[in-house]
Formats: C-alpha cells, structure tokens, sequence
C-alpha cells in the first residue's frame, strides 16, 4: 500500500465520495464539533498513533513468526486498546488527518482502524475519512483501504481490490472489475497486477 501499512457502501460516484448513510453513519449527525488541537498536542496525539502502530506490528510480526495461543491472545488485545484509544482521540477531535498530526501518523491511525473489531466503529470512521479525503486532509487511498475493509467484511464487493484473501492470494471479490484499474488510479494505486506480483515477490 502506498503511504499505508500492509463495509454497506454506495456505489460512490467520485473515488472519495461519502456513501450514503447506512448503519454505521447515524451516530455521526449529532457529534459535538472536533475540539481545537494545538500544536502540542497534535505531536502528542502523534507519537502515541505511531507507537501503538509500531507495537501492533511487532506483536503481529511476532505471532506470525512463531503463532501460539498466548500471542494471539496478545495481538487482540492490542488490536481492541488501540481501537478504544482511537476511538476516544475521534470523539474528542475527529479523524486524525494528515493536516492534524501529519501524515505517518494519520497513516498509523488507518492502520489501527483497520485492525479494529468493532465495525461500526469502522463505518463511523470510513465516512468521516470519506469527507476528509474530499476535503484534501486525507490521501484517497486511505479511503480505499477502508471503503474495501468494510466492504468486504459486509460480504459486499469491493471498489479498489486492495483485501486480499490469504487463504488464495487473490483479491476478494471486486465490483465491476473491467473498470478496477481506473478506479485504483484515481486514488493513487498501481494496477492490480502489479499489486499482485509484489505480493507474490514478498510472499
């Protein structure tokens, strides 16, 4: 993924359009407006979203390497305390985009979003990054990673073919995929095939 680590949309009409609301987005009409940031706590927030990334991929680099029940344990525990710490950051301030803590961190957030278990914490969220990448505070293809996380955990087909399955090493279903490579252009993606030759490189 460039700039990033490693659900009932609508057909959006542009790469980063908000979808219309569904379950997850109800919640969002009555949210209080973000609290200011300052500049203190924005590298704040910062280096805590990048030290809780760093730890989720060392705990799951770990459980990889040498997979037991006690590290699994671990990896969802961090996965579940680092979703509830973003989950405070994003009630208190919004999502944190790129022009709030900087990219590598916005990144990191992403990233801890995307391991979360609580998915209509994650609908919240893609909607908030959805308006967020409309407004140029966020990279499109921060929408894409989790336009396709939720859909794919919704048993819906995906927009940008970025989930893979890991049982076959291909994308999970993809909507009208004779149009895929367009629409991974627009958000910053390189065709699918090379995704998947770099995948099967590393893999």
């Amino acid at each position: 993924m460039k700039g990033t680590p490693h659900h009932h949309v609508g057909e959006p009409t542009r790469p980063f359009a908000p979808p219309p609301s569904d379950q997850g987005t109800e919640t969002l009409v009555d949210e209080p407006a973000a609290a200011p940031l300052s500049p203190q706590l924005a590298s704040a927030l910062a280096t805590e979203l990048l030290r809780r990334a760093e730890e989720d991929r060392e705990l799951m680099r770990e459980a990889a390497t040498a997979p037991s029940a006690e590290r699994r344990r671990r990896v969802a525990e961090c996965h579940r305390d680092n979703a509830e710490a973003l989950a405070a950051v994003v009630r208190r301030y919004g999502w944190p985009t790129t022009d709030l803590v900087g990219g590598p961190a916005s990144t990191a957030a992403l990233m801890i979003l995307l391991h979360a278990p609580d998915l209509d914490f994650r609908l919240r969220c893609r909607d908030l990054i959805a308006q967020a990448t409309a407004d140029g505070r966020c990279p499109a293809v921060h929408f894409a990673y989790i336009a396709d996380h939720c859909a794919v955990e919704q048993g819906e087909p995906q927009y940008y073919g970025t989930r893979i399955n890991p049982a076959t090493l291909r994308p999970y279903p993809v909507r009208r995929p004779q149009t895929l490579d367009e629409r991974r252009q627009d958000v910053g993606l390189g065709p699918l095939e090379e995704q998947m030759r770099a995948l099967r490189l590393h893999g």
